[in-house]
């Protein structure tokens, strides 16, 4: 074999593609593997017995580290500026709304449909093993714990057209009214019925009413305000401005972030406000889209560079099997890590600590080798004629895919939604492919 097949790095880049972005987006899904990584403390305590604890979150120093390190709001900013641009192209080939959003659907559904699968089967063995349920259970919604992100996405990317439209006719009144909207959820639910109704969050380990289920909506007004905020990105808005501008955004949005912390009801930590999402992380997708544009100009000296876009590229090509299966792996690996005959580092120690990066890399490597099958399902075939051409159609789909992946969020990963989930995904691709064309 050459070297030139051998080597990741694309001869050509196309016309007027931010390279800036692709990076964003890889360094994003590498810092949530990073930190769940850092997450997973698991060891042997005193008398021998399976030790599991959120290592990360019990530093001192973590909910301040969460303003800066919480970096799910720029996936969707990113995600804006792809959908704008992808719109833009999809139109161009006379492409409807209906079309993008099935491939956008086949995107994420192809690739969570195995992981789906996975879990059912895996959740059932468990089962039929009589495993202790209180360890599946830890275990079981710590691995579904990144999974809130396909439906917010799905959603969000559904959603694209008509918020393109509607940017295009009244621009920033967009972004006021989805904030608006999204501060009023906050406010009803931990002002109404946390405080005047006094519902407790859900409880765990079953399906009752809990607070946030009425923070659900602002899966909706959030990351679709921060999916606009992408938009005026590709609209060069942030790039139009100076840098003090910029540094002073930044600055009035940690103030504003300041100020809703201290209300009452958000939590201190950014990863809390995270599911359901509340206001704050509209408020730091704009922070993190006006520093990615202060920064733009060294990352694109670094993209310049082969080397960095033979990463890119490499680690782009497989992202949703990274994103969707690196926490499964870990879990893979720590398994393994207890059968061998190894010590252990005690969680938090300063040997641990030291070889989490080691561990980045092997995740990393193990997924990757995942990859060389599941990859396969993150290529979408080419569109067709549509099966079921009707608009209701694609919408039944994505809510079918949708519904089920917000009642993991909100209740936990277990068997019966495992298996719900996989048959809604199977169901949601069926019928939205199309036949040859």
């Amino acid at each position: 074999m050459s070297s030139a097949a051998l080597d990741p790095t694309p001869r050509t880049v196309p016309a007027g593609r931010d390279l800036t972005l692709d990076l964003a987006r890889v360094a994003c899904v590498v810092l949530v593997v990073f930190v769940h990584i850092l997450f997973t403390g698991v060891g042997r305590a005193p008398d021998g017995s399976l030790l599991i604890e959120k290592t990360v979150e019990a530093q001192p120093w973590f909910a301040g580290a969460s303003w800066i390190a919480n970096i799910m709001p720029l996936f969707f900013v990113v995600g804006g500026y792809a959908a704008r641009a992808g719109w833009r192209s999809a139109v161009a080939r006379g492409e409807t709304a209906d079309a993008y959003v099935r491939v956008r659907l086949a995107r994420l559904a192809r690739p969570a449909l195995p992981l789906f699968l996975f879990f059912t089967i895996a959740l059932g063995a468990t089962r039929m093993l009589g495993i202790d349920p209180g360890l599946v259970d830890t275990i079981a919604i710590g691995v579904g714990s990144p999974l809130w992100f396909l439906a917010a996405y799905m959603i969000a990317q559904a959603l694209a057209p008509t918020m393109m439209r509607v940017h295009e006719k009244h621009g920033a009144w967009v972004l006021l009214v989805l904030l608006g909207a999204a501060l009023a959820v906050d406010a009803f639910r931990f002002l109404f019925v946390g405080g005047v109704l006094g519902i407790e969050p859900v409880p765990p380990g079953g399906y009752g009413l809990g607070q946030e289920l009425f923070g659900i909506p602002n899966i909706v007004f959030v990351w679709l305000f921060a999916q606009q905020v992408g938009f005026f990105v590709y609209d060069d808005w942030f790039a139009q401005r100076s840098w003090w501008q910029l540094v002073l955004l930044i600055a009035g949005g940690y103030v504003a972030l300041w100020g809703l912390v201290s209300l009452g009801g958000y939590t201190q930590s950014m990863l809390g406000n995270q599911w359901p999402p509340t206001a704050t992380m509209a408020v730091l997708a704009v922070i993190q889209a006006a520093g990615l544009t202060l920064l733009h100009g060294p990352l694109t000296a670094l993209m310049r560079t082969r080397a960095a876009q033979g990463v890119v590229f490499l680690i782009g090509s497989r992202l949703m099997t990274i994103y969707l299966w690196h926490l499964p792996m870990i879990m893979v690996l720590v398994g393994i890590e207890l059968l061998l005959p190894l010590p252990l580092p005690a969680p938090g120690s300063a040997v641990w600590w030291w070889t989490r990066p080691v561990f980045l890399i092997v995740v990393l490597a193990a997924v990757w080798l995942l990859s060389l099958w599941l990859v396969r399902f993150e290529k979408v075939p080419t569109p067709g004629i549509p099966r079921l051409p009707s608009r209701a159609t694609t919408v039944g789909a994505v809510l079918l895919f949708v519904a089920p992946i917000i009642a993991i969020t909100a209740y936990g990963l277990d068997f019966p939604l495992a298996g719900i989930a996989a048959i809604c995904a199977g169901a949601a691709l069926w019928s939205t492919r199309s036949t040859a064309a």
